[in-house]
């Protein structure tokens, strides 16, 4: 989110440069985590595979993100993108969304 409220090109480096850092904490936890579940110390490993998936999830988000960064204002790409709603529009539509389909269940039980 720092990312795409950044003003200057200088926050957007120094803010990519951070989550570069994060991406590759990451990506040790993540080894760190499938080496744990590969090993027979472990006997409980649904909590890891849930982390595993946790992390995996973020890194994802991270890939989005960085690709959306690297994506230059006037190429097509760039054009289209400026047509999508701004990441807390996108929130709020998402959770609209959402609150239909769960008043829908609601109303499909009773």
């Amino acid at each position: 989110e720092k990312d795409y409220s950044a003003e200057q090109q200088s926050q957007k480096e120094k803010y990519e440069v951070e989550l570069k850092k994060e991406i590759k904490k990451l990506q040790r936890l993540r080894d760190q985590i499938k080496s744990w579940i590969s090993g027979s110390e472990v006997k409980d490993k649904d909590s890891l595979l849930e982390y595993r998936r946790l992390i995996e999830t973020k890194m994802e988000a991270f890939k989005v993100v960085e690709k959306e960064t690297k994506t230059k204002t006037f190429s097509k790409e760039g054009l289209a993108r400026q047509e999508k709603l701004d990441p807390e529009e996108q929130k709020r539509v998402d959770t609209i969304k959402w609150i239909g389909e769960v008043i829908d269940q609601l109303q499909t039980l009773i």
